[in-house]
């Protein structure tokens, strides 16, 4: 497959730190903002509004990356607490979500626990929804801890699970929560990770499936049309409601979709990245999905 020639080149030019250091000198190139929101918060509160305009709904996903300190930790904290003010001030249609490790878990997690809780009990004054990623395996039982200990106190925060673990079906059950069901970028051991992906797909419905079932509030994140008009079918035959459930793309992928979707009556929303780690983002959703490759380079040159 060619993400194992692609993969590992992209993995490192992610990590490039002197690359890194001209990224957020230089900002963002000509086409980098189709798929990111913006480095700077009027940047990305511009690319809200924007996408707000046509109906579009948006979750600022506030990067952060190599989190060596506290305060490390601390800023990117300050930073989405600073996007929260502004959406509210804007009073733009978005909420915000963010990684563990980018507020300090692998630090130490007593600092994300801190940290999502100053994010959480701001956004809970303006009520904004707050979602957490999910991460590699290594740290997903982490992250599920500190997220039961952070649901426990606030209603207003969900948490992604991957299709492609074993372990996801069972975390459903014990989270009974909002939840945004991905398929999973990461890969490992293959008696952890789910590597077909015909099995991967199956698992993906039965989890968004079961998710609406529980009555639990479901982000079905996805550009697969399949997925898509199963989950249609689907909500239609239970008499789910509109309500119960929203459509989240990625920024850039399948915009046309996306506003035929709003179109429809589905609440869609855009997965907007944000902050001055946008360069590590793009390179590993390269190395992620090498189809982006050619769909990168021509929305740079805008063909």
């Amino acid at each position: 497959m060619i993400e194992k020639i692609t993969g590992p080149v992209f993995e490192y030019l992610a990590e490039h730190k002197g690359l890194i250091e001209t990224a957020r000198k230089v900002g963002l190139p000509l086409g980098g903002t189709f798929f990111v929101g913006g480095q700077e918060t009027e940047e990305t509160i511009q690319t809200v509004r924007e996408l707000n305009e046509d109906g579009r709904a948006v979750t600022v996903d506030c990067l952060g990356e190599f989190i060596e300190k506290e305060q490390d930790a601390i800023g990117i904290a300050d930073e989405c607490i600073k996007v929260i003010h502004r959406i509210s001030e804007e009073k733009l249609n978005a909420q915000v979500s963010l990684k563990l490790t980018s507020v300090g878990l692998r630090l130490n997690p007593k600092i994300a626990v801190a940290q999502m809780t100053r994010i959480l009990e701001t956004a809970e004054t303006f009520n904004l929804r707050v979602t957490i990623n999910m991460e590699e395996e290594a740290v997903c039982e982490s992250i599920i801890q500190v997220f039961e200990q952070l649901h426990r106190r606030f209603s207003n925060v969900g948490i992604a699970l991957q299709a492609n673990l074993y372990r996801t079906r069972f975390d459903l059950e014990r989270l009974q929560s909002t939840v945004r069901v991905v398929k999973g970028a990461y890969t490992g051991p293959e008696d952890i990770y789910i590597e077909r992906k015909e099995t991967v797909d199956a698992t993906y419905l039965q989890l968004v499936k079961q998710n609406l079932l529980q009555g639990c509030y479901t982000q079905v994140a996805t550009h697969d049309e399949d997925m898509i008009q199963e989950v249609i079918r689907f909500v239609h035959r239970q008499g789910i409601g509109f309500d119960q459930f929203e459509f989240q793309m990625l920024q850039g992928m399948r915009p046309r979709r996306q506003q035929e979707l709003v179109a429809e009556g589905y609440r869609v929303v855009i997965y907007v990245p944000h902050g001055v780690d946008w360069y590590t983002y793009l390179m590993k959703r390269l190395a992620e999905r090498p189809a982006n490759i050619g769909f990168t380079a021509m929305s740079m040159l805008r063909l």
